[in-house]
C-alpha cells in the first residue's frame, strides 16, 4: 500500500473520529480534511472546484434558499391550525400524516419549526406526547422522494459525482412508502409510553408584544382557535386586556371582540406575523414607524423614563422611535405596552424613525445593544408567487419536464426580482456549513479514488470476501450506515458511506442503486440519538426529553425501520 493510501485512509478515519468527538462541529471537521487533502496533493485544483460546484449539492443549496420565502407564507401554519384536536388519537394521526405528507415535498426542518408553537400551545395534551411523534414523522416523509430531506440530495450530489444517471424524483418513493407504513405503525404503538411533561411556555427572558384589534378587524366575533392566533411560530397569547381587565390564561374558545388588547410573549424577531390578520395593531404601528429597522436597546439609570409609562412620556417625539416589545429579566410584564411604568434596566425593541441616530439624548438614556432584524411574513401577490412558483417547481421536476436545479435556480432568480426574498436575508441564512460538509465530503470521496483505496478495497474482497453475498453486503452498508447517523449526523454519515458502499457494489457485480437506496435510507435512520439529526435536536430540549426516552421510543421503530428498509430495496430494486 503506497504511502498516499495511507494518509487519505488516516484522514478518512481522523474524520470519523472528529465528527465523534466534536459532535456539534461538523463544518470545521469536514474543512480541515479539505485543508490536509488539498495541501498534500492527493486532490488538484479542479478537483476543489468540481466538488464545491457539484450539480446535486448545488441543487440542495438552491432548494434550501428557496425554502426560506416558503417559511415567510401562511401555508405551514394552516396546515398546523387543523392538526390539534381535544381527543389524543386523533390529534396523533393528524399529526403524523400531515407531517409525514408535507416533509415529503418540503424542508422537514422547517415543517418541525412550524408546528412546534401550535404543539407547545395546545389545551389538551402535554407537548413531550407529540413533539417526539413529529420529529419521527419529519424523518420518516423525508424518505418519500429526492427533496424530501438534505440527505437524499446528498446522496445525488455523491451519485452524480460518480458519473451515474441523477436519480429521479420519485426512486425514493416505493421503499419509502413501506418504510413510512411499518415504522408508523410501530410509532403509534410505542407513543402510549411517551412521558408526560408540560413544558413551560412563558419564559420572562422573552419579550412582551402589544397588540390592538382594530374597528371592522376580520378577527372580530371569532374564537382564538378559529383565529390561528394560538398557533403562531414563537409567540404565545398570555393575556387579553378587556375594557381595562386583563383575561389570562387566555381559553382557545374566547372571542375576539373590538378595542381588545392581545399581549404576546417570545421571540421578537416572529413579530411580523401579526401583520397578516387584517385589523390587528401592534403599538408602534400607531406611530406610522417602520418595522423593518429595528433596535435592542436598554433603559438606563439615569434615565428620564424611569417610573414613567411610554403613554405619559411622549416617547416618540423624544426619540424618534416606537416601542415593539418589552421584556423584564426576573419578572412578567402585563397589561398594555403604553401604560407599562418603565424601570431602569427594562429592555426594549425599538422601530426607528430616520432621526433616531441623530438625537442627542439617545446614548443619554440607553444602552444601544444590537439591530433586530424581523422576520417579515408574505401576502397578496407575493405569497402566490412563492406557493405557486414552489409546487409548479417541483411538479414540472417530478414529471421530468424541467431539472430540479434549473427550476430552483430560475423561482429563486423570480423572488429576488419581485423583492420576495432579499439578499441581506440570503446571506444571513445562507447554509454555508452544508456547502463546506458536502463539497468535503465529495472530495474526501475523490481522494479515495485517486489514491487507489478503493481499488485496494476491491482486490481485498476477492481475496478475503469471497463468501460475502450482495444480500450481506447489502446489511452491512445499511448497518454501518445507520451507526455513523447515530454517532455524528445524517449528512456526514450519507457522505462518508457512498464511497465505500458504491465500491462493494463494484466488486460484487451487485446492483449499485440497491447500495445508494442503504446509504440513503440508513442516514436518515436517526431515531435512537437526538443529535443524528436536526429535527430530533430540536424537540429536544422543546419537549424536555432525556436521552433515555430517545432509546426508549427510539430503538423499536429503529428496528423495524432497518428490517422494512432492506427488506423492500431488495424487493424493489434486486441486488
Amino acid at each position: 500500500m503506497s504511502f498516499e493510501s495511507i494518509f487519505v485512509i488516516t484522514v478518512f478515519l481522523a474524520t470519523i473520529a472528529g465528527l465523534i468527538k466534536f459532535q456539534h462541529r461538523p463544518a470545521a471537521v469536514f474543512g480541515c480534511a479539505m485543508v490536509l487533502l488539498f495541501a498534500s496533493g492527493v486532490v488538484s485544483t479542479g478537483d476543489v472546484i468540481s466538488s464545491a460546484s457539484n450539480e446535486g449539492l448545488l441543487t440542495l443549496i438552491l432548494l434550501m434558499t428557496c425554502s426560506l420565502a416558503l417559511e415567510k407564507t401562511r401555508l405551514l401554519r394552516s396546515v398546523a391550525t387543523t392538526i390539534i384536536r381535544e381527543k389524543y388519537s386523533g390529534t396523533w394521526l393528524r399529526l403524523f400524516g400531515m407531517t409525514a405528507i408535507t416533509s415529503a415535498f418540503l424542508n422537514n426542518t422547517a415543517v418541525v419549526s412550524t408546528m412546534l408553537a401550535p404543539i407547545r400551545s395546545n389545551p389538551y395534551h402535554a407537548s413531550s406526547k407529540l413533539l417526539l411523534p413529529l420529529s419521527y414523522a419529519a424523518i420518516l416523509g423525508g424518505t418519500l422522494t429526492l427533496v424530501g430531506t438534505s440527505t437524499n440530495l446528498i446522496v445525488n450530489s455523491l451519485v452524480i459525482e460518480t458519473s451515474l444517471e441523477p436519480l429521479h424524483f420519485f426512486d425514493f418513493t416505493a421503499v419509502g412508502a413501506c418504510v413510512v407504513l411499518a415504522s408508523g405503525f410501530v410509532l403509534w404503538l410505542v407513543s402510549r409510553f411517551l412521558p408526560e411533561r408540560n413544558t413551560e411556555q412563558e419564559s420572562y427572558r422573552e419579550y412582551f408584544i402589544d397588540a390592538k384589534v382594530l374597528p371592522g378587524s376580520s378577527l372580530i366575533g371569532k374564537s382564538i382557535e378559529k383565529n390561528g392566533l394560538r398557533h403562531l411560530e414563537s409567540l404565545f397569547l398570555v393575556e387579553i386586556i378587556r375594557a381595562s381587565s386583563p383575561i389570562s390564561p387566555v381559553s382557545p374558545t374566547e372571542v375576539i371582540q373590538e378595542g381588545d388588547r392581545l399581549v404576546f410573549t417570545g421571540d421578537i424577531t416572529k413579530v411580523m406575523q401579526l401583520n397578516q390578520f387584517e385589523g390587528l395593531s401592534i403599538f408602534a404601528d400607531q406611530n406610522g414607524l417602520p418595522m423593518d429597522n429595528l433596535s435592542e436597546v436598554v433603559i438606563r439609570p439615569e434615565s428620564v423614563l424611569v417610573g414613567k409609562t411610554l403613554k405619559t412620556v411622549g416617547f416618540r417625539a423624544l426619540f424618534d422611535a416606537g416601542v415593539v416589545a418589552i421584556r423584564r429579566d426576573g419578572e412578567r410584564v402585563s397589561g398594555k405596552l403604553g401604560e407599562v411604568e418603565l424601570l431602569a434596566g427594562d429592555y426594549l425593541v425599538l422601530a426607528a424613525g430616520n432621526d433616531f441616530k441623530s438625537r442627542h439624548n439617545i446614548y443619554k438614556n440607553f444602552i444601544l445593544l444590537s439591530g433586530v432584524e424581523p422576520e417579515s411574513k408574505l401576502s397578496g401577490a407575493k405569497e402566490t408567487l412563492v406557493a405557486v412558483g414552489f409546487v409548479g417547481t417541483l411538479v414540472l421536476a417530478a414529471i421530468g419536464a424541467l431539472s430540479l436545479f434549473k427550476g430552483m435556480f430560475l423561482l429563486l432568480g423570480a423572488l429576488i426580482l419581485s423583492g420576495t426574498l432579499t439578499s441581506r436575508e440570503i446571506i444571513r441564512r445562507f447554509p454555508s456549513d452544508l456547502w463546506l460538509i458536502i463539497a468535503s465530503a465529495l472530495l474526501l470521496s475523490k481522494a479515495l479514488t485517486n489514491s487507489g483505496v478503493l481499488d485496494g478495497l476491491h482486490v481485498f474482497q476477492e481475496s478475503y470476501l469471497t463468501e460475502m453475498t450482495p444480500i450481506g453486503a447489502l446489511i452491512v452498508v445499511y448497518v454501518m450506515t445507520w451507526l455513523l447517523t447515530e454517532l455524528v449526523t445524517n449528512n456526514a454519515a450519507a457522505a462518508l458511506s457512498f464511497p465505500i458502499a458504491y465500491s462493494l457494489a463494484l466488486s460484487l457485480d451487485a446492483n449499485p442503486m440497491a447500495f445508494i437506496m442503504a446509504v440513503a435510507f440508513g442516514a436518515s435512520a436517526s431515531f435512537i440519538s437526538p443529535y443524528g439529526y436536526q429535527t430530533n435536536l430540536m424537540v429536544f430540549n422543546a419537549g424536555c426529553y432525556k436521552i433515555s426516552d430517545f432509546v426508549k421510543i427510539g430503538l423499536p421503530v429503529s428496528l423495524v425501520y432497518g428490517i422494512t428498509a432492506v427488506s423492500a430495496i431488495v424487493w424493489v430494486y434486486g441486488v
